[in-house]
């Protein structure tokens, strides 16, 4: 059976199952189902030409390719969709009639859907990242297990001369094979994050927008192909100001009577692309110096008395800015002559 284009569906997507409403064009409850997510080609092919809305979840990309391919299908963000995100109990149905109802109503706030090439890039970018965090914590075991035996060390525990001192030290039985684990897992996700850095430099090489964002301070590889992969289509802004919003690194507009001040970032946007931008913006300050960047940082500090993370975020705002002007140009870093 082929139904018309006046059908609307909400789909609630879980690991396993999901939960469909079907509406027709008045409203009215056509069907309400849960099938397994490999049972809803069945779906998409019964109502096919029909709207829906999947409300974003872990494993949507696959499911939305395949229903796209019968349905005009919206992904529906559950931070911007207060009928989803402000329950006090998950209602599977509810959510379903509800994604319907409001999709019909033209009123679901929709979810950027990377094309395939992006979430390659992004895979492997946050990927290397979650390896990194993870040795990051097993440093944090070794110095946590330092101080519980009260020894200190001037200078890193993870250069040659730190490992050599760790390799030396005399503990308690229990804590010297407690540092022996930690170590090896640091050891071992080392390995793993070399072997991850290796294939982002491979990809990177191939994408030539990563040739234009890494013409930037503080840019390399893996924070290049980060970048690129979360900002995804540059096309799909049309001003800075909406890129910054999309990294939640927007100030908070607070305005009472006459007056307006900015304050906090929102922090509502992309925060893999907010974190990247962070760490590209101090090594763009600290390590390169580049002028344009580190004059804006240094005046927030030294004339504006402003907190290094305030200066930081600002400057990674600054930042963003150029790289999204770089990549809709297709232009290197140039940014403005800096006075002395």
């Amino acid at each position: 059976m082929t139904a018309t284009t006046d059908h609307y569906l909400g789909i609630d997507l879980h690991k396993r199952q999901a939960q469909v409403a079907v509406l027709d064009d008045e409203g009215q409850v056509v069907e309400e189902v849960r099938v397994a997510n490999a049972d809803l080609d069945e779906i998409a092919q019964k109502y096919a030409g029909s709207n829906a809305a999947l409300e974003a979840g872990s494993n949507y990309f696959t499911i939305y390719d395949r229903l796209d391919e019968e349905l005009d299908v919206t992904l529906a963000n559950p931070a911007k969709a207060d009928w989803l995100e402000d329950q006090k109990q998950k209602n599977d149905r509810k959510d379903a009639k509800n994604l319907a109802r409001f999709l019909r109503l033209d009123e679901v706030p929709e979810s950027y859907v990377p094309r395939k090439e992006f979430r390659r890039y992004r895979a492997l970018a946050r990927g290397r990242k979650k390896l990194v965090d993870k040795r990051s914590d097993f440093k944090n075991e070794v110095n946590s297990l330092l101080d519980q035996n009260g020894v200190t060390y001037d200078g890193s525990l993870w250069s040659e001369e730190g490992r050599e001192f760790l390799r030396e030290l005399t503990l308690d039985d229990a804590s010297e094979l407690l540092l022996e684990q930690w170590l090896e897992a640091i050891d071992e996700f080392t390995v793993k994050i070399k072997r991850m850095q290796r294939r982002i430099e491979e990809v990177a090489a191939d994408v030539d927008e990563l040739d234009t964002l890494m013409s930037a301070p503080g840019i390399a590889a893996f924070s290049g192909l980060m970048i690129y992969g979360e900002i995804g289509e540059v096309e799909r802004f049309d001003r800075a100001a909406e890129v910054v919003s999309y990294a939640g690194l927007d100030p908070v507009i607070r305005e009472s009577g006459d007056s307006r001040r900015e304050g906090q970032i929102s922090k509502e946007g992309n925060g893999y692309l907010r974190w990247i931008l962070v760490q590209c913006a101090n090594t763009a300050v600290h390590n390169a110096k580049d002028p344009y960047l580190s004059q804006f940082y240094w005046r927030l500090r030294n004339k504006r008395n402003k907190p290094h993370k305030v200066a930081i975020v600002a400057t990674a705002r600054k930042l963003l800015v150029a790289l999204f002007n770089m990549l809709r140009k297709n232009e290197p870093y140039d940014p403005p002559e800096v006075s002395a």
